[in-house]
């Protein structure tokens, strides 16, 4: 479970509640992400470390739900690598400052919404 203040974040619209399965548990698992809106409206996430929960949850099943302030909705995640990679840690790194400067040690995912008519 996610803390207050990373709750109070998602609802400021400052992070993202993203709500995987757990990949040892298979039970739901929520964690505050910073995010990057990409021009095609996926975000962007990394982790700071290989080991975060979170991360090491999508690399086994990429579905995952995610709040934004009142928007709850489904996504898939899609590992990065690359220079796709580095630019959305370089992203991350620009719009939250240096406390992200430890990003890129852990995976970087693209998160898709899934649409449904």
């Amino acid at each position: 479970m996610t803390d207050e203040i990373g709750e109070q974040l998602a609802g400021w619209g400052t992070v993202a509640i993203v709500q995987t399965r757990g990949h040892r548990t298979g039970r739901d698992a929520r964690a505050a992400v910073g995010y990057v809106e990409a021009a095609d409206g996926s975000l962007l996430v990394a982790a700071g470390r290989p080991e975060v929960a979170w991360a090491r949850n999508l690399l086994a099943d990429p579905a995952c739900l995610v709040t934004i302030g009142d928007d709850i909705a489904p996504f898939v995640a899609e590992e990065l690598a690359g220079a796709e990679r580095n630019a959305a840690i370089a992203s991350l790194i620009l719009r939250y400052g240096t406390p992200a400067e430890g990003l890129g040690r852990g995976s970087a995912f693209r998160l898709r919404r899934v649409v449904t008519d």
